[in-house]
C-alpha cells in the first residue's frame, strides 16, 4: 500500500425518509490524530460513534468535519436562536452608532450570523438518523482517503528522487573514505616531526597510538548504516501500515550517522558532501511531516 498524505477532502450525502444528511471532511498535518466533528444539536448523542468510525480509517492528522440535516419533504424544522439574534443586532447597532455609520440592518443579514439557524428533525430520533449519517460519513472518508493516497503518491516520487541524491553523495563519501585513515596518520606523523621528535616512524608505541587514531576516523560503519537506512526508508514507503512516525524516526537516525561522519572524517571534500547530504535530508524530513 502506498503512503498517504495527511492533506485531503471528502464529501458525501445520504438520506432517510424525509431527511438528507450531508457530511464534509478535511484533513491537515498533525503529529497525532485530532478529530473535530460538528453535529447538529439533535444528533449530539452520536458524536462518540462518529469519532470511532473516523479513528478506524485515519491514524494521523487533524480531521475537521461537519454534518448537516436538510429537509426533503418538509420533515426538518428550522429553528432560530432568538437570543443570539437579538444580542448580535443590538451590538451591531451600538457599534454603528458609535462609528456614525448608517443603520442599514435587514432581516436577510441575520442569515450571515454563524449558528443562528438550527435544524431539528420533528419525527426521527438521532438513532434513526445514524444509519444514513454512517453511510455518508464512510463515503466521505473514502473520498478523503483517496485524495490522501493521490497526494501520497506524489510524496513517494519526491522521496525516491531525493534518496537517489543521497545515494550519489554517499557514494562520493565512500570513495573518499579509504584515504581518511592514511591522511590522519600522515598528519600525526608530520605533526610529531615538526614538534622536533625524531624517528617517530620507528617507535612501536607511537605507531600503535597513531593506528588507533586512524581507526577512530574510519567511517565505514556509518556508511553501511546509512545504506541500511535508505533501504529501510524505501521499504516503509510501501508498508501496509501508516509509516509517518517511523519515517520521522529514521530521518533522525540519518542525521545522527551523517553528523558522525562529518566529525570523524575531518576532511574538506567529505565535509562538502556531508553539508549537501544534510541539506537534502532536511527537505526529506520536512516532507515526512505530510505523511500519515
Amino acid at each position: 500500500m502506498p503512503i498517504k498524505s495527511m492533506t485531503g477532502f471528502g464529501a458525501a450525502s445520504a438520506h432517510t425518509e424525509g431527511v438528507r444528511i450531508s457530511v464534509e471532511l478535511s484533513s491537515v498535518n498533525r503529529k497525532q490524530l485530532d478529530v473535530v466533528f460538528r453535529l447538529p444539536p439533535a444528533l449530539a448523542a452520536l458524536e462518540s460513534r462518529v469519532q470511532k468510525i473516523i479513528q478506524k480509517q485515519v491514524s494521523r492528522g487533524r480531521i475537521s468535519g461537519t454534518a448537516q440535516l436538510e429537509a426533503v419533504n418538509g420533515n426538518v424544522m428550522i429553528q432560530i436562536d432568538q437570543q443570539r439574534a437579538e444580542a448580535t443586532v443590538a451590538k451591531l447597532r451600538r457599534t454603528a452608532k458609535k462609528l456614525k455609520l448608517p443603520d442599514d440592518l435587514s432581516a436577510s443579514m441575520l442569515l450571515q450570523i454563524p449558528g443562528l439557524l438550527k435544524t431539528q428533525s420533528v419525527e426521527q430520533s438521532a438513532e434513526e438518523i445514524f444509519q444514513p449519517l454512517e453511510k455518508a460519513l464512510i463515503a466521505a472518508l473514502k473520498k478523503l482517503n483517496a485524495m490522501r493516497v493521490r497526494e501520497g503518491k506524489a510524496l513517494e516520487t519526491d522521496f525516491l528522487n531525493r534518496l537517489k541524491l543521497l545515494e550519489v553523495m554517499l557514494d562520493k563519501i565512500n570513495a573518499r573514505a579509504p584515504e581518511i585513515s592514511s591522511n590522519v596518520r600522515k598528519k600525526l606523523f608530520q605533526g610529531l616531526e615538526n614538534a622536533g621528535l625524531k624517528n617517530v616512524a620507528q617507535d612501536e608505541r607511537v605507531i600503535r597510538e597513531i593506528a588507533l587514531f586512524g581507526e577512530k576516523s574510519d567511517i565505514a560503519e556509518e556508511i553501511t548504516r546509512i545504506r541500511s537506512h535508505i533501504a529501510q526508508f524505501k521499504t516503509m514507503l510501501r508498508d501496509k501500515d501508516p509509516s509517518g512516525r517511523s519515517l520521522d524516526f529514521l530521518a533522525q537516525e540519518f542525521f545522527r550517522e551523517i553528523n558522525t561522519i562529518g566529525s570523524k572524517a575531518n576532511d574538506l571534500k567529505i565535509t562538502e558532501q556531508v553539508v549537501a547530504f544534510k541539506t537534502e535530508l532536511e527537505r526529506i524530513r520536512e516532507q515526512i511531516q505530510n505523511v500519515e
